[in-house]
């Protein structure tokens, strides 16, 4: 698997995984015995050093294995617990916005917020304002409900009228047929 291919969603069991075939790249000793080494070492202390060197890759190499069976493990858990990742970010969301709410900055951010709202609303300019919008606003609501009203007689006016002249249709069929249409008067 090429860095292109790992998964890199911090979330995922797959996360971090290196196939076996990945490992670090190894000290080339053919390479290395052609590098001078730092003037004041001896060669044994050379070899002592680039063995103590190959034993620790060795063992990242190893941890990494670890870390990466653990956390397929993890992974394996938290699916039959059915755990999913937004279940851990709003969680960590959650413990986030907690820490923020109990910080200093926080609590004396909020503090002086709540004092310029006390200050703000105790103000002459203020109460003025909300005096002159609650003033504003039912005279909004007279005048809305004025022309409610009439437009709601004048469709009920024209509804009617609507009725009136239906009814009248009708009757003055009737009576035409009645009497003849040359008797009644023509409207």
């Amino acid at each position: 698997m090429d860095s292109a291919g790992q998964d890199i969603n911090l979330n995922s069991p797959n996360k971090g995984l290196l196939s076996d075939s990945m490992t670090d790249v190894p000290v080339d000793t053919a390479v290395a015995a052609q590098t001078p080494a730092v003037e004041g070492l001896t060669e044994a202390e050379e070899e002592e050093l680039r063995a103590e060197l190959a034993k620790v890759e060795e063992e990242i190499v190893t941890l990494r294995q670890v870390l990466a069976a653990k956390e397929r493990h993890c992974g394996e858990l938290k699916r039959k617990l059915g755990l999913s990742a937004l279940e851990g970010l709003k969680q960590n969301l959650s413990r986030s916005w907690r820490d923020v709410q109990v910080s200093t900055a926080y609590m004396k951010t909020s503090e002086k917020l709540g004092e310029w709202n006390e200050k703000v609303t105790q103000s002459d300019l203020y109460k003025k304002t909300q005096e002159t919008f609650s003033q504003a606003g039912q005279k909004t609501s007279a005048a809305l409900s004025t022309v409610g009203s009439a437009i709601s007689r004048k469709l009920g006016d024209m509804r009617w009228d609507a009725i009136a002249a239906a009814l009248w249709d009708t009757c003055f069929a009737h009576l035409s047929r009645a009497v003849g249409p040359s008797v009644l008067p023509l409207v």
